[in-house]
């Protein structure tokens, strides 16, 4: 694996506004950015998933990550570090919510978890309204899974911010934390 230019990953529960706010990000940031591969194969299988679905969902999130950051790369150049690479979702979802709905997660994906961290994490909070899509199934379990991702970015030791608020409030959240990483 190639060294990482900064990498941003917006995170959290379902229909926290996750997809939104990342392309957003790329658009105000003029930067690539990696969707949810979880939810293209959701809805790529149209069939409950199962536990046999995490490695292939990880194998699949990893091989958009590593197509996005070589374009990336033939864009800015092997040595730039700004703009970052804005990922909807990572391996550190995959993990929690394998944990969730089968009650573990694969060790290699952990592994793989922790050697990619992001340089930072946007921690979405669940203050926006529940949106059904016929992918999400649990929204009374958004502040639950809210606290089992914090947790797990924490225990991994990465570097989080909390984005809170809706509209252009949230976006403006995400860019402050965002300013951190060029101070």
């Amino acid at each position: 694996m190639a060294p990482f230019p900064l990498r941003v990953v917006v995170t959290g529960s379902e229909s926290t506004g996750k997809t939104t706010l990342a392309a957003q990000l790329a658009r105000a940031l003029g930067t690539r950015w990696v969707p949810e591969f979880s939810r293209h194969y959701a809805e790529q299988v149209r069939r409950p998933l199962t536990a046999a679905d995490v490695a292939p969902i990880a194998h699949g999130q990893v091989a958009a990550e590593e197509q996005a950051l070589a374009e990336w790369r033939t864009t800015w150049g092997p040595g730039a570090e700004w703009p970052p690479v804005v990922l909807d979702t990572d391996l550190v979802s995959t993990t929690v919510y394998a944990e969730h709905y089968y009650g573990e997660c694969p060790a290699w994906i952990m592994t793989a978890a922790r050697e990619r961290l992001a340089t930072l994490y946007l921690l979405c909070e669940p203050d926006v309204p529940w949106t059904a899509d016929g992918v999400r199934d649990q929204p009374s379990a958004r502040h639950r899974l809210h606290g089992a991702f914090r947790d797990r970015l924490l225990s991994l030791g990465a570097t989080v911010a909390s984005v809170h608020g809706v509209g252009d409030a949230r976006v403006a959240c995400a860019m402050d934390a965002l300013a951190s990483l060029r101070a």
